[in-house]
């Protein structure tokens, strides 16, 4: 079982948070529709209103982890595997889904402004595609395992694996704001590999990682 280090938002939270997106999505939604009139051709459009509100509401659980999707790491002998969990990766995709689905309902059923309705279906489609599914999905396989026998990683098409023994030291490289972004391992053959743990989509794990590697690897550490 994996070990939380991140909990989704409390349930009162959760449930305001999405109550505010959807007033504000539903009453901004009335610009997508050619009319103000309640009922035209037998169509509510307030029930176009609400379907758009839920739109914004799937893009928000897709895009906004902490509603449904705690951060886990998985315990290792040792150590912990930290990667971008591919349940949740399979869980905002089927959600997505819904999105197109939502938007396609509308444009049969519905007189539209044609340019408006495209701007909100383009922001509601392409954003959680840009935002989290296409870098989910290129790092589908990436992981990052620290244990006390040694590291190993993968990223994309870059792996390897490497015993404390053939290391002769590691660097945390951080950025301006010292989070780190970077892990340099140096070997005793004195090659580098350089573990880029934002291409990895492990942003959410930083902390834990930093945390881990200060306290069970710091005689390696260079500073």
């Amino acid at each position: 079982m994996g070990k939380i280090i991140r909990r989704t938002y409390s349930l009162e939270i959760s449930i305001g948070l999405l109550l505010l997106v959807f007033v504000i999505s539903f009453f901004l939604s009335g610009q997508i529709f050619r009319t103000s009139h309640a009922e035209v051709n037998g169509n509510n459009i307030y029930f176009g209103m609400f379907l758009v509100s839920c739109a914004f509401i799937v893009m928000s659980l897709v895009l906004w982890e902490e509603f449904l999707f705690p951060i886990k790491v998985k315990p290792e002998k040792g150590g912990y595997i930290f990667r971008n969990h591919r349940t949740k990766l399979k869980q905002q995709i089927l959600f997505y889904l819904l999105i197109p689905v939502i938007f396609t309902v509308v444009y049969f059923n519905f007189e539209l402004n044609f340019l408006r309705f495209l701007i909100w279906a383009g922001v509601c489609i392409l954003l959680p595609v840009a935002g989290k599914l296409i870098s989910g999905i290129k790092n589908y396989n990436d992981f990052l395992k620290l244990t006390d026998e040694g590291i190993e990683y993968r990223n994309n098409q870059k792996m390897g694996k490497y015993a404390l023994g053939d290391l002769k030291g590691l660097q945390l490289v951080r950025d301006d704001r010292s989070v780190l972004h970077r892990i340099k391992l140096i070997l005793i053959n004195n090659d580098e590999v350089l573990i880029d743990l934002d291409e990895m989509e492990l942003e959410a794990f930083i902390p834990a990682i930093d945390q881990f590697v200060n306290s069970r690897f710091k005689n390696l550490i260079n500073s």
